[in-house]
C-alpha cells in the first residue's frame, strides 16, 4: 500500500473509532435512561422482582463505563489526538462517569422499591405521582442531552442545561409536600423518608443530565462551562 492509501486507511478507521465510541455512549446512555424507568415503576407498582432485577442488572452499565474508558485510553496513547478530536475523547470519558453516576441512582431507587415493596401506607400515592412526574422529567432530560451530545448541538445542550431549574424547582416542591405528610401522618415518617432519598436520587440525575450538556458546549466551543451559571452558561454557547 502506497504510503497516500495508507494514510487514507489510517486515518479512515480512526474516524470510525471515534464514531464507534460515540455510538457506545449512546447506547450505555439509553440503558441507563431504562433503568431509571423500571426502578421507577418497580418503585410505583410495588414491584420486588422489577426492582431486584434493576439491582443485579447495574452491572451492566458499569461493564460498559469500563470498556469505554479503556478504549479511550487506547485513542490517546496511539492516536494522540489534538483539538477537537482530543476534547472528543475527553467529553466521552466524562460523560460515561456521569452515567455511570446515574445508573448508580437508578439502583438506590430500586432498593428504595424493595423496602417498600410491602408497605401498606396509603397515604403514599398522591407523592407518588409526584415522583413519578420528576421521573419523567429527568429521564426526558438525559434523553435530550445524549442527543445533544450525538449531534454536538450547542443549542440543544444549552436549552435542556436550563430544565434543570425546573427538575431543581420540582424536587424542593416534593420535599415541601413530603414534610407535610410526615407532619400530618407521623406513624408513616420511614415510608415517607424513603421517598425524599428517591426524590434526591432523581435531582441528582439530572445534575448528571446536565454535566452531559456541558460536555458538549467544551466539545463544540472548547470552553470549560462547569459550575457557572446559566448566563455565562449561554455566553460561553454563544446562543
Amino acid at each position: 500500500m502506497d504510503p497516500v492509501n495508507l494514510g487514507h486507511h489510517i486515518h479512515h478507521r480512526y474516524d470510525s473509532e471515534l464514531e464507534s465510541l460515540r455510538n457506545r455512549v449512546v447506547s450505555m446512555g439509553g440503558l441507563a435512561e431504562r433503568q431509571i424507568s423500571d426502578a421507577l415503576t418497580a418503585l410505583r407498582d410495588q414491584n420486588l422482582e422489577l426492582a431486584e432485577y434493576v439491582i443485579r442488572t447495574d452491572h451492566r452499565i458499569n461493564a460498559q463505563e469500563v470498556n469505554i474508558d479503556e478504549d479511550c485510553t487506547y485513542v490517546l496513547a496511539r492516536r494522540q489526538p489534538a483539538a477537537g478530536d482530543l476534547r472528543m475523547v475527553m467529553a466521552i470519558i466524562k460523560t460515561i462517569t456521569d452515567i455511570e453516576r446515574i445508573g448508580d441512582e437508578s439502583e438506590k431507587i430500586a432498593h428504595t422499591a424493595t423496602r417498600l415493596s410491602t408497605t401498606s401506607t396509603p397515604d403514599l400515592d398522591k407523592l407518588m405521582q409526584q415522583v413519578d412526574a420528576m421521573g419523567l422529567m429527568v429521564r426526558n432530560s438525559l434523553r435530550e442531552a445524549l442527543d445533544a451530545f450525538v449531534r454536538m448541538d450547542v443549542q440543544s445542550a444549552v436549552a435542556t442545561a436550563l430544565r434543570d431549574e425546573d427538575i431543581d424547582r420540582h424536587y424542593v416542591n416534593l420535599l415541601k409536600e413530603i414534610t407535610e405528610q410526615i407532619k400530618e401522618f407521623p406513624q408513616d415518617t420511614e415510608d415517607f423518608q424513603s421517598l425524599v432519598w428517591v426524590a434526591r436520587s432523581l435531582e441528582r440525575i439530572g445534575d448528571h443530565s446536565r454535566n452531559i450538556c456541558e460536555y458538549v458546549i467544551y466539545l463544540v466551543k472548547g470552553k470549560d462551562v462547569r459550575h457557572t451559571s446559566i448566563d455565562e452558561l449561554e455566553q460561553a454557547a454563544g446562543v
